[in-house]
């Protein structure tokens, strides 16, 4: 059993529009607008519409029949007859086949929170490469900054002779480099911009804005409890379910279905006698009862249904053996990212105090620059490194929300 721990960690300043959306926000505008969700939930208002079509009895059946040579008989000729009949379906039936249409809806529903747990999914692991990459941008764009800086000081130290040009060249070529760096990053967010606006079914030109600050709350109590809710295995069950129903309407169709019936039959007078009830219409109850003998199709309904069964069964176990899987991945690159990135915080912070002491004897004497360039590129990797740390780390609490359905229930 997993212990129970909640962590808030790591909060990230961004440079965004306050008046930018919220994970959650873009979460609801998806499952707003998807045009999968629509269809899905479609379908099962069309499911519904099946029940009343199942539960109700068949239409009575009326016929009229006329004699073109009339049959005579003892009191009189038979002229016409009407007839009126209703058949039904076995006791129970009729339940059976709206218990079948009922949880036919319901894995119709069950396959809506499916895609929408998958959707919220997919927008996550959009939403959090954009993060990476604009966190990125931030990064590199401080640096520029800082090198900036260096410029100007070695350039003044090389004014006065106290470093070589090569000090100046060196800062050159990594602002080249930033720069470069920056400009392929900024590219990079329009195919993500793209992906995420797909899913949200609206324009591919609309900004992602990333909320700030980004907050880490993890609960793995009752995980087991969790994973049951996930709605690929609901959607499973309800599949049983609506199998053992059908099961249970094939044995059903088995019995025989029965009908009672009413004949009237118009008899005309006879004229060349006279008795009692002479020309008297006759009115006839009737019962009717199918013989269900061939049986061999019913059987193979029932054998169907109980091997759909067995299938289904064997499905959600691979489905939970999958899902098992997938959380020991997720949760062991929520500990290893929550390492790392307390270890590049701590590389970060004793580079900043290199970096003001090489900084300062620079300045001083103009001696180790290089050294000061390759500790500031070094801080520069960890920033970078933290980033993507952060983004893993989000993106394996997404997998986690996704197999405990966290968002959607």
């Amino acid at each position: 059993m997993m212990k129970s721990i909640i962590h808030i960690l790591f909060f990230v300043s961004l440079s965004i529009c306050s008046q930018g959306q919220t994970l959650e926000e873009y979460l609801k505008e998806a499952a707003e607008n998807n045009p999968d969700i629509k269809a899905g939930f479609s379908e099962f208002n069309a499911a519904l519409q099946k029940i009343p079509q199942v539960n109700t009895l068949p239409d009575p059946t009326v016929s009229l029949g006329v004699f073109v040579s009339p049959i005579e008989t003892r009191v009189g000729a038979q002229r016409a007859k009407l007839s009126l009949s209703q058949m039904f379906p076995w006791f129970g039936t009729l339940q059976a086949r709206e218990d079948v249409a009922s949880l036919m809806a319901d894995t119709k529903y069950k396959e809506v929170a499916s895609i929408k747990n998958e959707l919220f999914l997919n927008v996550k692991q959009t939403y959090f490469p954009i993060y990476e990459i604009m966190e990125h941008i931030r990064i590199n764009e401080e640096n520029l900054k800082i090198l900036d800086t260096y410029k100007q000081l070695s350039t003044i130290k090389y004014a006065n002779g106290k470093v070589p040009l090569t000090d100046i060249l060196r800062v050159d070529i990594m602002l080249e480099n930033v720069k470069t760096d920056i400009k392929i990053l900024h590219e990079s967010l329009n195919p993500l911009y793209v992906s995420f606006n797909r899913l949200l079914n609206r324009n591919d030109t609309l900004i992602v804005h990333i909320e700030n600050p980004l907050l880490f709350p993890i609960n793995e109590n009752s995980i087991e409890a969790f994973i049951k809710t996930n709605p690929s295995l609901q959607l499973i069950d309800a599949k049983i379910e609506a199998e053992i129903a059908n099961e249970n309407l094939a044995k059903l169709k088995s019995k025989p279905n029965f009908g009672i019936g009413l004949d009237y039959a118009m008899i005309s007078k006879r004229k060349d006698v006279e008795m009692a009830q002479n020309g008297k219409d006759v009115l006839m109850p009737m019962v009717t009862l199918s013989l269900p003998i061939f049986k061999k199709k019913n059987v193979a309904f029932v054998k169907e249904s109980q091997l759909i069964q067995v299938a289904l069964s064997e499905k959600k176990e691979g489905m939970e053996n999958k899902l098992w899987s997938t959380y020991s991945t997720a949760s062991f690159e929520v500990d290893r990212a929550k390492e790392l990135y307390q270890h590049y915080q701590n590389q970060i912070d004793r580079n900043s105090r290199i970096i003001n002491l090489l900084y300062t004897a620079y300045a001083n004497s103009g001696r180790d620059f290089e050294e000061v360039l390759r500790v500031q590129q070094e801080t520069l990797k960890y920033e970078m490194a933290k980033a993507t740390v952060l983004k893993n780390y989000h993106l394996a609490i997404a997998k986690i929300d996704f197999i405990t359905a966290k968002n959607i229930l």
